[in-house]
């Protein structure tokens, strides 16, 4: 990868996660790998410890379970999360949807069709999805699905 293509994908994770997004995601040029389409656009980025996030044909990123834990650990809560208590965690962990009843805590800038990290309560990384809520709506509602999770961590961490 290039340094102008680093520079471009930084710049769109920073819009779409926020300052820091970038740097969080590809700050290490070295073992980043991006496989691309046939006309050349980037559609994954995975690095050693695996797929980071792939940049769909609206160019935004769909996050990977390392692009959430690169995320988890350069955001400070509550920024990108969504936090479940200890009813939801075995579904979560079990690749399930989470439901706005079990929503404990919502980031506040959280919009429909965002990238979050789905968190226990007590700050363990459990899963990364889509948003079908904002996060006034999660932690409003008790019905309905707030997050569509896509991948997790599994139950040994990995």
């Amino acid at each position: 990868m290039t340094d102008a293509e680093a520079t471009l994908l930084r710049r769109a994770a920073d819009y779409q996660f926020g300052r820091g997004g970038g740097a969080a995601l590809f700050d290490d040029l070295e073992s980043l790998s991006v496989t691309r389409t046939s006309s050349g656009r980037p559609r994954q980025v995975t690095a050693e410890d695996g797929r980071l996030v792939s940049y769909g044909n609206d160019g935004r990123f769909t996050l990977g379970i390392d692009g959430g834990r690169r995320l988890h650990e350069a955001f400070e809560a509550p920024r990108n999360r969504v936090v479940v208590g200890d009813e939801s965690e075995p579904f979560v962990r079990d690749g399930r949807n989470v439901f706005a009843k079990f929503v404990d805590e919502a980031d506040d800038e959280i919009r429909p069709g965002d990238e979050v990290l789905v968190v226990h309560e007590d700050g363990r990384l459990l899963a990364v999805g889509r948003t079908e809520l904002s996060g006034d709506g999660m932690r409003a509602f008790e019905t309905g699905m707030a997050v569509k999770v896509r991948d997790t961590v599994g139950e040994d961490g990995e």
